[in-house]
C-alpha cells in the first residue's frame, strides 16, 4: 500500500540511551539498535533508511528528550507539477 516513504527519521547517537523503546514501538520496524557500541557503552538506535511512516510513534515513545527527531516528508500537490502559465484543474 506504501507507494514510497512518507518520513524519515533522525537519531542523535550521544542522546540516545539504547532502550530499544522506539524499536519495539516502530510499526513499519525501520528502527533496530546498531550493532556498534556508542561512546557511552551502549547500542543506539539506528534508522534503516527506507520504510518509515512519519508516524512519530518513536519520538513519543522516548524517553531521551532530543535522540529522535520525526520529519514528515510532503509530497508536492499534482497541481504543483504544472509549468508556470498553465492553470491547474479544479479540484
Amino acid at each position: 500500500m506504501a507507494s514510497g516513504p512518507y518520513g524519515k527519521v533522525s537519531i542523535s547517537v550521544e542522546e540516545c540511551k539504547g532502550c530499544g523503546l522506539c524499536v519495539e514501538s516502530c510499526p513499519p520496524q525501520c528502527l533496530h539498535l546498531a550493532p556498534e557500541l556508542s561512546a557511552y557503552g551502549v547500542h543506539p538506535a539506528s534508522y534503516d533508511g527506507t520504510g518509515c511512516t512519519g508516524c512519530g510513534i518513536c519520538f513519543y515513545c522516548c524517553p531521551e528528550p532530543g535522540a529522535i527527531v520525526v520529519y514528515k516528508l510532503r509530497t508536492p500537490h499534482p497541481a504543483m507539477n504544472q509549468t508556470r502559465g498553465e492553470h491547474a484543474p479544479a479540484l
